[in-house]
């Protein structure tokens, strides 16, 4: 287990775990939040332990082409039920975020420690937002890295109040992607919402080619 020091540099991702865990300790600047993402590692941790940095083996992936829409979703797309918005509301999405239950987990990863720092983040143009609204009231949304220069969105969370609000912006944020000449969006972790939406786990080693 490597402890990090003031230095920003990670040891190299062979080095993690099993679980994908590869240092504990550092901080959340900035700059080391930046050297992590672009070298395909990121903070998980919970309240009272110390920044965990992890990079998983596989890596759980979507090629906008691959993008799946359900016909219920289709149908939901057409009827307009919901309006979304960019960056309009950040602080309001990681904060829902950090607080929607979640049946699988007990508590949250997204401390205050890790809102201020994904805040900052904003600030300078790195993490964007994604709110989904209905009759003016934010019901879902989702907040992630932008790599413009590497072509790859790092989703980190999403939440939704109502059904399917945060499929609806997921997909929207594909859309806008592509436009961007996005070449894939990096889930991160396997979950069975994230593989009904078409995501799909690759190799590490081949995630990190994009990345470079």
């Amino acid at each position: 287990m490597f402890v990090l020091t003031d230095s920003i540099q990670f040891p190299p991702i062979t080095y993690a775990d099993v679980d994908g865990l590869l240092a504990l300790g550092g901080d959340l600047s900035v700059d080391r939040l930046l050297e992590a993402y672009t070298n395909g590692i990121f903070p998980w941790y919970n309240e009272g332990q110390p920044i965990l940095w992890f990079s998983p083996d596989p890596r759980m992936i979507l090629f906008p082409p691959e993008l799946k829409v359900s016909k219920s979703m289709q149908q939901i797309i057409k009827k307009n039920q919901f309006e979304v918005t960019y960056n309009k509301d950040f602080d309001s999405v990681i904060q829902n975020c950090s607080t929607i239950a979640r049946p699988e987990q007990d508590g949250t990863w997204i401390t205050h420690d890790m809102q201020n720092a994904y805040k900052k983040l904003h600030e300078l143009g790195y993490a964007i937002s994604v709110e989904v609204w209905e009759n003016s009231e934010l019901v879902g949304g989702l907040y992630g890295i932008w790599l413009k220069e590497k072509k790859v969105f790092c989703g980190e969370s999403m939440f939704a109040k109502v059904s399917n609000a945060s499929k609806f912006g997921f997909i929207n944020l594909v859309e806008w992607l592509v436009k961007k000449e996005v070449k894939l969006i990096d889930c991160q972790v396997y979950t069975d919402h994230l593989a009904s939406l078409g995501a799909k786990e690759i190799p590490r080693e081949e995630f990190l080619k994009f990345l470079k």
